[in-house]
């Protein structure tokens, strides 16, 4: 179980250091998580240049590396931030968007991971259980395993490559393989709103970021994701309004509330 007060002083850390969050990430999911980053109390900068990896990792708190629109030049520069965050010691988040949907996807995952080392992969059941076993296939960026049928591959996953990992679903894993946590907040009409899981793991790159233990970094940030998702579910009126009101609910979120609603 985690420590609420830790958690909710967490919180206040992000908001008071303002980590710079390096997003390598989707056309789809970049708006969405440059405003929840912003709204959270961070800092969030959208490169994805190759030329500009060495000095854009050097300013960053955290690098994130999402997949979900892929190309040639796109992989090259997550391979060159990657490499370059590993060699200072930044942690890195990596979204490995569809992986299990084609065999590009799974393989440019493993490349990140074996070149570049992340400190948490975060993933719905489907990615995370495609990255174990290549046999298992997802349904576009859409799980088709539910995270408790994944626990097991996590855990393989994170015993393997060193890395935290962390399933969304009904019930958020995060684990190193070793130890395991949960989180049970959140709605499943988060899962209508577009870009929801690339927020998380924009949102995990900021608790790292200024966190040291990356396990319980990693749950304090889908704590937040779960805790900001239920709130703003009970003033939407629906999956667009829902949107906004997960962002104002992030901005507005406090401590206190946390340590009050958050669920293992």
């Amino acid at each position: 179980m985690i420590d609420k007060n830790g958690l909710a002083s967490h919180l206040e850390v992000v908001r008071r250091e303002s980590p710079l969050v390096q997003n390598i990430t989707n056309y789809v999911a970049m708006n969405n998580s440059a405003n929840a980053l912003l709204a959270l109390g961070a800092s969030p900068v959208m490169a994805h240049w190759t030329a500009e990896m060495e000095e854009m990792v050097a300013i960053a708190g955290a690098l994130v590396i999402n997949i979900g629109t892929l190309d040639a030049e796109w992989i090259e520069g997550m391979l060159a931030a990657g490499r370059a965050a590993h060699r200072r010691g930044t942690p890195i988040v990596l979204d490995p968007v569809g992986a299990g949907a084609t065999s590009h996807r799974t393989r440019t995952a493993w490349e990140i991971i074996e070149q570049c080392h992340p400190t948490v992969i975060r993933g719905n059941g489907s990615e995370i259980m495609a990255l174990v076993n290549a046999d298992v296939k997802s349904k576009g960026v859409d799980s088709t395993a539910s995270s408790d049928d994944a626990l097991e591959a996590a855990k393989a996953l994170a015993v393997r490559t060193g890395a935290v990992v962390v399933i969304s679903g009904p019930t958020d894993y995060i684990t190193d393989g070793t130890r395991t946590e949960t989180i049970t907040n959140g709605h499943p009409i988060m899962t209508s709103v577009t870009g929801m899981g690339c927020t998380a793991s924009a949102v995990v790159g900021a608790f790292v970021a200024t966190g040291e233990d990356a396990l319980l970094s990693a749950t304090h940030a889908m704590a937040v994701m779960g805790v900001a998702g239920e709130r703003a579910q009970k003033v939407a009126g629906g999956s667009g309004s829902m949107q906004v009101a997960f962002l104002d609910e992030l901005y507005n979120l406090t401590g206190e509330a946390l340590k009050n609603e958050v669920r293992q």
